[in-house]
């Protein structure tokens, strides 16, 4: 297994060395967003003075602490939505993310994608693995850039992010 990684993470490399390689991938990958009260943090973080009260401290709502965020990018960002709370991220769910990231593609950068190939970028979960996900993706011809199995999170998400960090 450890030899498979270290082949795909060198054929990865030797990919990477075409521009066309980076700029023809899109990425996602999910990650958990931590709720708090903008009032509160706020203040929280004003000076006062020594006959002020103490400002209040940030604590955390115990009913909504955090929230998953399922973000896709390439040079910038495409798409993203935040899970609805309670949803779990199954197969079913994670091809209603895929249909609206494609068409987002389709509006957001047509150009780019209208005439060039381009592939899909994203980890082990089992969620992006399922039959009927592959399928969805099969049907409308994209292109998926596989890890290896067993192999720790490689998504470029986890390791840079984009200068351009606003979300359409």
């Amino acid at each position: 297994m450890e030899e498979q990684r270290v082949v795909y993470c060198q054929d990865l490399l030797l990919m990477g060395r075409d521009e066309c390689f980076w700029e023809n991938m899109i990425t996602g990958d999910e990650t958990w967003c931590f709720a708090y009260d903008p009032a509160t943090k706020r203040q929280s973080a004003e000076w006062v003075g020594q006959n002020s009260p103490k400002p209040k401290k940030l604590r955390f709502k115990k009913l909504r602490v955090k929230t998953m965020l399922i973000v896709f990018f390439d040079a910038g960002a495409i798409h993203r939505e935040f899970v609805p709370e309670g949803q779990k991220v199954n197969a079913e769910f994670y091809v209603g993310v895929l249909d609206r990231l494609l068409k987002r593609i389709r509006r957001v950068r047509k150009a780019k994608f209208q005439f060039s190939e381009w592939f899909l970028f994203h980890d082990n979960a089992p969620s992006h693995n399922a039959a009927t996900v592959k399928k969805f993706l099969a049907n409308r011809n994209v292109a998926v850039l596989q890890n290896p199995p067993c192999s720790p999170d490689l998504a470029p998400a986890d390791y840079f992010s984009s200068s351009s960090s606003d979300f359409p």
